[in-house]
């Protein structure tokens, strides 16, 4: 890659970090100079990558969308599968980048409808889908008890992080991400869904 590509890909990349910082910090009004700023960039930089605020707040989204999904991935028991989602999955919506992005995205919904739909359907629905395919897996084979998994997927993650997302949003509480509080629900959603045998 030449120097003048090496560096045209910098300056996009910190244009993106410093926009997402900012719509994050400061909601959509901010202005562009204020992105550029950040960015250490000349205003015409900006434009020579995005064609405006819209298609650069558009891209974060697609950004961000990457940064909340959670996976499932490993072969271990589901107490320990869902102990490891469950704490990856808080860390994510409560950490003071997470309630900042929920933050934006709900404030700009109105704005950007299409770009709403499509934060939701590809980070937390897809989430919250991956999580039902697993519980439904772990119902098959005898591990929990047969239920709707869509609706199980639903309820663990509400319980994981509502109230506490709530908390976070409107500033009652700071220290959210406690270990024992995502080992008191999946303890709590493994009664739920028990077989009476112990969890494979």
């Amino acid at each position: 890659m030449s120097t003048v590509a090496e560096t045209q890909v910098d300056a996009r990349q910190r244009l993106l970090d410093a926009a997402c910082e900012v719509f994050r910090d400061e909601g959509y009004r901010v202005s562009i100079d204020r992105i550029a700023q950040r960015a250490q960039v000349a205003r015409q930089t900006l434009y020579n990558h995005f064609p405006g605020k819209e298609a650069l707040f558009a891209e974060v989204v697609r950004h961000a969308i990457q940064s909340i999904l959670v996976t499932l991935d490993g072969d271990t028991d589901v107490r320990t599968t869902l102990l490891a989602f469950g704490n990856a999955y808080r860390e994510k919506l409560l950490s003071p980048e997470g309630l900042a992005l929920f933050r934006t995205m709900t404030a700009e919904a109105p704005r950007f409808p299409e770009l709403a739909r499509q934060f939701f359907r590809q980070g937390p629905l897809t989430t919250r889908k991956r999580l039902a395919a697993y519980l439904a897996s772990a119902m098959e084979r005898g591990a929990l008890r047969r239920d709707d998994p869509e609706f199980a997927a639903e309820m663990f993650t509400a319980m994981l992080a509502d109230t506490d997302r709530l908390r976070g949003l409107l500033n009652l509480q700071t220290d959210l991400l406690k270990p024992a509080k995502t080992a008191q629900t999946v303890e709590c959603f493994l009664r739920a869904f028990s077989t009476g045998k112990d969890m494979q």
